[in-house]
C-alpha cells in the first residue's frame, strides 16, 4: 500500500465546470445518510469521493487534508478527492478485505444523472471480484449472517440465516443461547461470518449488548434493517425458484424452525439473490448443525493463532499460514481455512482423512506427482461463477478446459499407487473422478470447447471461436481471407508499378484512413510524379508519406465490412458457448470440492514429511472414553521459526489422576508455549492432520476455551480484566466434559487476594462441576495446595511446573523448558528483571522489598522466637500440605454455621451456639498454622 500512497503525490485534477458542479452538489444532496458508505464516482479517467467520505480517505490512505479540494462556494462548498485507478483499487481491497467497518458504492453518470452500480460490503465480494482477484487469489468465502434474538424467561433463541455468496449456500438453523451469546459466536466464527444483519429494532434492548460485543469481537459488520423485512411469509416460494432440485425438502426444512425462517427472509431481501435470474436454480441449502464440528469462540482462534495475521512477521506465525502449502489457485486455500474453523468431531471421518494423509506421506513418489498437477489446476469455483453471470469471454471456458485436461494425469498417478489405502484413494477420489470426467459430463465439455474454441491462437493470446465450428462464420472468414490476399496482390503490384523493392512500400492499417501505402520521405523524390497523378496523398510526416487509390480504399471498405460481420458472428457465438458452458455448472462444483480436498490433504502430507522433526498421526478416541496422551509434543508455528531450537515435552491429561493440571513456573519459561501447543495439536488432529509429537492419543474435544492474555477494549469500554472476566464466564457457562480449557494467569489484572481467590473458585468449579481436561498455568502458587485438598481420594488435579535452575554462585537463572511433575517452590519475577537488563539497583532493591513482604521458610518448621522477630511481615499462609489438612475443617465450620436455624433463635442462644463451634473448632486446630491464622 505504501507504493500507492505515493500517488497523491500525483493527483488526478478534479475537472469540473460551473455547470457541472452545480449538478453535482444537487445530487449529492439527496443521496441518504449512511454513515458506513464509502461512496465513490467513477469519472472515468479517474475515481472522485466527496464530504465525509473525502475526509475519512483523505486521513486513512493519504494521511494529509491537502489532498481536499472544494467544489462549489460558501455554505454549500463540498470537500471533495480525487483518486487514481490504482489508488481505487487498493482502497477497494482495504475497506472489503481488511476492514470491516464499511461498504463501498460506485456511482457511474454525469452532471447531476448519476446511478448506483456497483456496491460491496465484507460479506458480498461480488461487485467487485474483479478488481480484489485480479492479481491474487480468493483467500476466503466470507458469509453474510442474519440474526434473530427471542428472549424468554427460559433464555435467548436465537434464529440465524447465512448465505455464502460465491459458493452459492443458503444455510439455516436455531438455538437456545446464553446472556454471552456464546453459541452465536462459534457459530460466527465456523462460518467465517464477515457480516451480519440485525433487525433495527434490538439496538434499543440492552440485552442485545453483549451481541454486539460479540461481533466486534469476530469483526464482524453489523447492518440494521427495519424489522418487517425479517419476514418468512413467502420464502418456500421464493427458496424454490433459487434451490436446486426438489421444493419439498426444502418446506420441510424451514418449517421446522419458528424465527430463522424470517432471519433467512431478511438475507434475501437484503442480498437481492431474486433480482438475478443467474442465480434460479444454482444455490443449495441445509441445516446447519452448531454440534457438527468443535466450537471455537474468537478467543481460541487467537490464542491459537488459527489465522493470518497482518503483524505476523512470516507465514509460519500462524497455523493457516504453516498448513497451507496448496497447489491450486485459491480452492485449496479457502477449503483450509474451512477446515480449520471447522475441526471434526466425527471419528470415522477423522481417521478417513489421516488415512489419506498417511498414504501420501508414506509415498513421496505419489504425492509429488499429484502436487505438479494440482499447480496446473486453476480456480474453478471463481471460473464458473464469472460463466455463470454470462460474461462473453472465451478466457474462463479456456481456462476451465485447461484444467479439465489435468485430470486424466491425476487419475493415472493414482491409478499407479499400490500401497495398504488403495481402496480408499479409489473411492474417494477414482470413483468420483471417473463419474465426473465421463462422456455426459467433462469429456463432453471437453470436446466442446474443442470443437467451438480456436486454440491454435491461444499462443497469441487472442481467444477466439473457431471458424470451423459454424458455416456462417467459416464463409466470413474466408471472405476475409480473400480480400486480404486481394490486398496483399495490390500492394505488390502497386510496388513494381512505382519501380519500389517491396520492403520499400509498406502497407499501414489504421484507424483513422484504414489501409493504405507508405512510403519514406527518402524515397518520395523518386515516385513523386506517379504519387501527384496515380495516387492520393493522405499525410505527410516525418515517417514518411501515406497514399491510397480508389481500388485500395474499395478493398479497405470491404474487408472493413467483413471483418465487423466476422466480429458480430465471434460475438454470438461466444455467448452462444457460454451460455452452453453454464450448463456444466454443477460438474464444476462437484469437481472443485474434489480437488480442493485432495489439494488440501496433500499439504497436510506435504507438511507432516517436510518439517525437520517429522510429524506423527494420533490415535483418535471418541469424547467419553481413552485420555490425552501427547509424547514428545511441540508447537508446529514455533517450532517453524529459523531461531528456535524447540524443546519437546509431554502432556498426560488422564482422567481421574492427570485431567486438570496446574503448571507453575518463571516468566519466559514456556509455560504459555505448553499449554497453547495442547490446543494446537489437538486442533490439527481433529482437522485430519498429523501432529508434531512422537507419539498421540487424543480423546475428541467438542470445543476449545481458551483464555491465554487479553487487551484492553477501549472502544467498547472494556478494562483489561474486565475482558478477562467475560472470556472466562463464556468458559463457565459453555463448556462440558468434553471440551478443552486453557487458562493462562487468571487473576493478574486485580489485587492478588482477589485474583487469588477467583482462581481458586474457578479451579474448584471446573474440576467438580464441568470436569472438562484442563491446563491451568499461573504464577499462585498456593493454587498448587488444590492437588492435596482431598486427602486419599483422587481429585484428578495434578501439578506441573516448568523447569529453571539457578547458578548458586552467579544467582543467574537458566530456562530449561522442560514441563516436570511437581510444583514450583518459588517465583522468579526479580531474574526474569535481571533477563532485561534492570539495572543493578533496581533489582537489589527489588530483592529487599521481596524479603521484607514474603517469608519462604515453610510455616511448620519456624519458631516462636522467629515468628516475634518477623513482626508485622507477611508470612506465607502455609505450606500446600497444611492447608490440604485445615481447609475440609474450615469448610464442615462454615457448613455447620449455615446451617444454623438462626431465624428461630434468639441472641443468646445464637451466641452460645457459636461459642459452642468455635471451641470445637480449636480443640482441632492443632498444629495446623494455616486455621490458626483465622482464630
Amino acid at each position: 500500500m505504501d507504493a500507492d500512497l505515493q500517488d497523491h503525490n500525483k493527483l488526478p485534477d478534479l475537472k469540473l465546470d460551473a455547470k457541472q458542479a452545480q449538478g453535482f452538489l444537487t445530487f449529492f444532496k439527496k443521496l441518504p445518510n449512511d454513515a458506513k458508505a464509502v461512496r465513490f464516482f467513477d469519472r472515468r479517467d479517474y475515481f472522485t469521493a466527496h464530504g465525509e467520505n473525502a475526509s475519512f480517505i483523505a486521513n486513512t490512505y493519504y494521511h494529509t487534508t491537502t489532498v481536499l479540494k472544494q467544489i462549489g462556494n460558501g455554505p454549500d462548498a463540498l470537500s471533495s478527492v480525487s483518486v487514481s485507478k490504482n489508488m481505487f483499487e487498493t482502497i477497494v481491497r482495504d475497506l472489503l478485505l481488511e476492514r470491516t467497518d464499511h461498504s463501498l458504492e460506485l456511482y457511474e453518470g454525469s452532471g447531476s444523472n448519476w446511478r448506483l452500480t456497483k456496491r460491496g460490503t465484507p460479506g458480498n465480494l461480488n461487485s467487485f471480484e474483479d478488481i480484489l482477484f485480479a492479481k491474487n487469489d480468493m483467500q476466503d468465502s466470507p458469509a453474510i449472517v442474519a440474526i434473530i434474538p427471542n428472549f424468554r424467561e427460559t433464555g435467548c433463541t436465537v434464529g440465524l440465516g447465512y448465505v455464502d455468496l460465491s459458493k452459492r449456500v443458503l444455510g439455516i438453523t436455531e438455538f437456545l443461547d446464553d446472556n454471552h451469546f456464546t453459541n452465536v459466536e462459534s457459530a460466527l466464527v465456523s462460518l467465517g461470518c464477515k457480516e451480519c444483519v440485525l433487525p433495527t429494532e434490538i439496538t434499543k434492548s440492552s440485552e442485545c449488548k453483549p451481541l454486539y460485543d460479540v461481533m466486534s469481537k469476530c469483526g464482524v459488520m453489523v447492518t440494521e434493517r427495519k424489522k418487517a423485512e425479517f419476514k418468512g411469509r413467502d420464502l418456500t416460494q421464493d427458496l424454490g425458484r433459487l434451490i436446486k432440485g426438489s421444493n419439498e425438502p426444502v418446506r420441510d426444512l424451514v418449517s421446522s424452525f419458528e424465527h430463522a425462517p424470517m432471519a433467512l427472509g431478511a438475507l434475501l431481501s437484503y442480498a437481492e439473490l431474486l433480482s438475478d435470474e443467474n442465480n434460479y436454480g444454482n444455490y443449495t441449502i441445509g441445516w446447519y448443525n452448531l454440534n457438527s464440528y468443535m466450537r471455537l469462540d474468537s478467543a481460541a482462534m487467537r490464542a491459537l493463532n488459527v489465522m493470518e495475521s497482518k503483524t505476523d512477521a512470516n507465514k509460519n506465525f500462524s497455523l493457516f499460514g504453516l498448513m497451507n502449502r496448496t497447489c491450486t489457485a485459491g480452492m485449496g486455500r479457502r477449503l483450509l481455512h474451512m477446515w480449520l474453523k471447522q475441526p471434526l468431531l466425527d471419528v470415522n471421518e477423522i481417521n478417513t482423512r489421516l488415512d489419506l494423509v498417511q498414504a501420501f506421506v508414506d509415498d513421496t513418489a505419489f504425492r509429488q506427482d499429484l502436487r505438479q498437477h494440482l499447480k496446473r489446476i486453476h480456480d474453478i469455483e471463481r471460473l464458473m461463477r464469472c460463466v455463470e453471470k454470462r460474461r462473453d469471454s472465451l478466457l474462463h471456458i479456456v481456462k476451465l478446459y485447461q484444467s479439465s485436461i489435468r485430470i486424466p494425469y491425476i487419475k493415472s498417478a493414482m491409478e499407479r499407487y499400490d500401497g495398504q489405502f488403495v481402496s480408499l484413494i479409489k473411492e474417494r477420489f477414482m470413483d468420483r473422478f471417473d463419474y465426473l470426467t465421463n462422456d455426459d459430463h467433462l469429456n463432453k465439455f471437453i470436446g466442446l470447447v474443442e470443437v467451438s474454441v480456436d486454440l491454435d491462437q491461444l499462443e497469441n493470446g487472442e481467444y477466439m471461436i473457431s471458424p470451423g465450428y459454424d458455416s456462417q462464420l467459416s464463409d466470413l472468414k474466408n471472405e476475409q481471407e480473400s480480400v486480404e490476399q486481394q490486398i496483399h496482390d495490390l500492394h505488390q503490384k502497386t510496388a513494381n508499378d512505382l519501380e519500389l523493392a517491396i520492403d520499400k512500400l509498406k502497407m499501414d492499417k489504421g484507424t483513422q484512413f484504414g489501409h493504405v501505402f507508405r512510403i519514406t520521405k527518402k524515397e518520395e523524390p523518386k515516385v513523386r510524379k506517379k504519387l501527384n497523378t496515380h495516387f492520393i496523398i493522405l499525410e505527410t510526416r516525418k515517417d514518411g508519406v501515406k497514399f491510397t487509390n480508389t481500388k485500395l480504399k474499395k478493398l479497405g471498405d470491404q474487408y472493413q465490412k467483413v471483418l465487423e460481420e466476422y466480429k458480430s458472428c465471434q460475438k454470438e457465438l461466444v455467448a452462444r458457448v457460454v451460455n452452453t458452458a453454464s450448463t456444466f455448472s454443477e460438474v464444476f462444483d462437484d469437481l472443485a470440492k474434489l480437488l480442493s480436498e485432495l489439494d488440501v490433504l496433500l499439504s497436510f502430507a506435504d507438511l507432516a514429511a517436510s518439517s525437520p522433526t517429522p510429524y506423527t498421526r494420533p490415535d483418535i478416541t471418541p469424547s467419553d472414553t481413552g485420555d490425552i496422551i501427547l509424547e514428545g509434543s511441540r508447537h508446529p508455528c514455533v517450532e517453524a521459526q529459523d531461531w528456535v531450537n524447540f524443546i519437546p515435552n509431554d502432556c498426560k491429561l488422564v482422567r481421574g489422576e492427570s485431567w486438570f493440571q496446574i503448571i507453575t513456573g518463571p516468566n519466559m519459561g514456556g509455560k504459555s508455549t505448553f499449554i497453547r501447543q495442547i490446543g494446537v495439536n489437538i486442533l490439527m488432529a481433529q482437522v485430519g492432520s498429523f501432529v508434531p509429537c512422537d507419539k498421540a492419543t487424543i480423546s475428541i474435544r467438542d470445543c476449545i476455551f481458551a483464555r491465554v492474555g487479553a487487551g484492553d477494549c477501549q472502544l467498547r469500554g472494556v478494562s483489561t480484566f474486565m475482558q478477562e472476566m467475560l472470556e472466562t464466564a463464556s468458559i463457565l457457562k459453555g463448556a462440558t466434559d468434553k471440551s478443552l480449557i486453557i487458562i493462562d494467569e487468571l487473576g493478574r489484572g486485580t489485587s492478588t487476594y482477589d485474583g487469588f481467590g477467583l482462581a481458586w473458585a474457578i479451579c474448584e468449579h471446573l474440576v467438580e462441576v464441568i470436569k472438562a481436561p484442563t491446563l491451568f498455568a499461573t504464577h499462585f502458587h498456593e493454587l498448587t495446595a488444590l492437588a492435596h485438598e482431598n486427602s486419599g481420594q483422587p481429585s484428578g488435579i495434578a501439578n506441573y511446573h516448568v523447569s529453571a535452575h539457578i547458578d548458586s554462585s552467579s544467582r543467574k537463572l537458566t530456562m530449561l523448558y522442560k514441563v516436570e511433575a511437581g510444583a514450583c517452590d518459588q517465583s522468579f519475577g526479580i531474574h526474569v528483571a535481571e533477563f532485561a537488563n534492570f539495572p543493578e539497583s533496581v533489582v537489589s532493591l527489588a530483592r529487599e522489598k521481596a524479603a521484607e513482604l514474603e517469608d519462604f521458610t515453610p510455616v511448620s518448621i519456624v519458631s516462636n522466637e522467629a515468628e516475634q522477630e518477623a513482626g508485622r511481615k507477611r508470612k506465607k499462609p502455609s505450606e500446600p500440605d497444611d492447608m490440604a489438612i485445615g481447609a475440609p475443617r474450615a469448610r464442615k465450620f462454615l457448613k455447620d454455621f449455615s446451617e444454623l436455624p438462626l431465624d428461630k433463635m434468639d441472641l443468646k442462644q445464637a451466641l452460645q451456639e457459636v461459642k459452642r463451634l468455635k471451641n470445637e473448632l480449636q480443640d482441632d486446630v492443632g498444629n495446623c498454622k494455616w486455621l490458626q491464622q483465622f482464630i
